[in-house]
């Protein structure tokens, strides 16, 4: 359809003029929508339908789309003027922003990793070779698929005849022992570094929310110590800025996802202090006062590992002016590669749904926080993750999958139908929350597609040994959780 446009120009961010172009817009938009596989992955009753009844094709929504780009960019006039036209990074916000307002979650997503990604290596933090792209799939998550599909679990059809079957506790096993293995290659990784020379001063255990950085951290805590090494553990958290520096948002919400909510010149200046054999003044933050109430003394002995279990653990300026090979980093992601149903659709269930329950569980029993906040507090998530944790996953030296595929059936009866899955009145004062009702949506209709075991059987540990990662999330874990004390 034809729109109004009076921009002329575009600024770079070389800060030159060049003339604007509603072709690029478009282009960029269709190839995102064809990395996860097309529009088609998000089309929702209620939300896009009619758009998908209207152009049909791919090719039709993207220039739909684009227009709406154009349309918003328009409405501030000081675009009209040549010497102050819409910058690029403004005109990627507008796109993000257009798609997220119909609905295309899953190609939003893709567009900003893709996006934050190419941005990194623009600014040196990761070569091509370490651009994840869209940051899916990846050869790590075919592998997972390939995995799954070999044990009869790469359909949520496929699990629940598991389930039904009684042979939940072998795939547990299966899985369990993955995941462990895992460990050990990362622990092997580590050990190899240092015999080869290297002189390894910082472990970084880094992912998405509620991937399993905590378990793991342990676990491979446990292995290093077996072999001699020694640790110290800085807890990040005690950085976070008070809470009369982190505004919020209309429902009362923080958004403490983002690195920038964290004092960032701060750790690096004491991370390379400890590196130097210096003591630090550690802050201490008391989340109940929202705010720093006292220091702690704090050194890292010549025989001793930094460990640091962190979100945004790979952030460029958090490691700014220290020598890369003084570091080993991990990275763990929650990656359930399913596809719904018997698979016939081809789309598979989103491992951040999977995360977002975890969390939802772990923030309810530990943390006092309830259900539906953490529902609407998820966008916050999910943009901190697309920035600064997805795209630099290519600067890890070990990958470990973090996800269960069994994860579903054990968390059902948590949320369902008795359990801490908000109800839709609850939902409804926050209708103009899309992201959070097209998640409620799409996790409300996997979970009546899943079959579940009871609550008795998930802390049962012959079935889920005590010290499984799943424990952290819920419960009975017979490790100790740093966060969930």
């Amino acid at each position: 359809m034809a729109v109004q446009n009076r921009i002329r120009k575009v600024q770079k961010r070389d800060r030159s003029l060049v003339p604007f172009d509603q072709g690029r817009i478009y282009s960029a938009i269709l190839r995102a929508a064809r990395s996860v596989g097309g529009f088609g992955l998000d089309y929702l009753p209620g939300v896009n339908d009619h758009l998908f009844d209207a152009y049909g094709s791919d090719e039709a929504i993207a220039q739909f789309l684009s227009d709406i780009v154009v349309v918003v960019l328009n409405r501030d006039p000081r675009h009209w003027i040549a010497n102050f036209p819409p910058t690029i990074e403004e005109i990627q916000d507008t796109v993000i922003h257009v798609l997220r307002s119909y609905g295309f979650v899953t190609v939003a997503d893709a567009y900003e990793c893709w996006r934050w990604g190419k941005h990194w290596v623009r600014a040196g933090a990761i070569t091509l070779d370490q651009f994840v792209k869209n940051g899916y799939p990846t050869p790590f998550h075919e592998e997972i698929l390939a995995w799954n599909r070999a044990h009869g679990c790469d359909t949520v059809e496929g699990l629940n005849e598991i389930v039904r079957s009684g042979k939940i506790k072998d795939l547990i096993e299966a899985a369990t022992e993955v995941y462990e293995r895992s460990l050990d290659e990362a622990a092997q990784k580590v050990l190899d570094r240092m015999n080869q020379g290297d002189e390894i001063r910082m472990i970084w255990i880094s992912g998405p929310s509620s991937s399993g950085k905590t378990t793991t951290t342990v676990k491979l805590t446990q292995r290093l110590e077996r072999e001699g090494l020694r640790f110290l553990m800085l807890n990040l958290d005690d950085y976070f800025w008070p809470l009369i520096e982190h505004p919020t948002d209309w429902i009362n919400d923080r958004n403490f996802e983002t690195p920038e909510a964290l004092d960032i010149q701060l750790i690096n200046r004491h991370l390379k202090m400890l590196l130097d054999g210096q003591e630090i003044e550690k802050p201490i933050y008391d989340f109940k006062k929202g705010e720093h109430t006292g220091t702690k003394r704090v050194k890292l002995e010549k025989d001793q590992i930094l460990l640091l279990d962190c979100l945004h653990g790979f952030y460029p300026p958090l490691t700014e002016g220290i020598d890369r090979s003084l570091m080993f980093r991990i990275y763990i992601e929650a990656s359930n590669m399913m596809y719904e149903g018997d698979g016939s659709t081809g789309r598979l269930v989103q491992f951040s749904d999977i995360r977002l329950l975890r969390r939802m569980l772990r923030d309810s029993m530990y943390r006092n926080h309830p259900p539906l906040q953490t529902l609407l507090h998820w966008h916050y998530v999910r943009a901190g993750e697309l920035f600064s944790i997805i795209p630099l996953m290519g600067l890890a030296d070990h990958q470990i999958n973090g996800g269960m595929p069994f994860d579903l059936p054990v968390l059902k009866p948590y949320f369902v139908p008795d359990g801490i899955w908000p109800r839709p009145e609850d939902l409804a004062p926050y209708e103009a929350f899309l992201d959070a009702r097209i998640r409620y949506q799409r996790v409300s209709k996997l979970f009546e597609s899943v079959e579940g075991l009871t609550r008795e059987q998930t802390q049962d540990h012959r079935l889920i040994p005590g010290d499984h990662l799943v424990r952290e999330f819920i419960g009975g874990s017979t490790l100790q959780i740093p966060h969930n004390e």
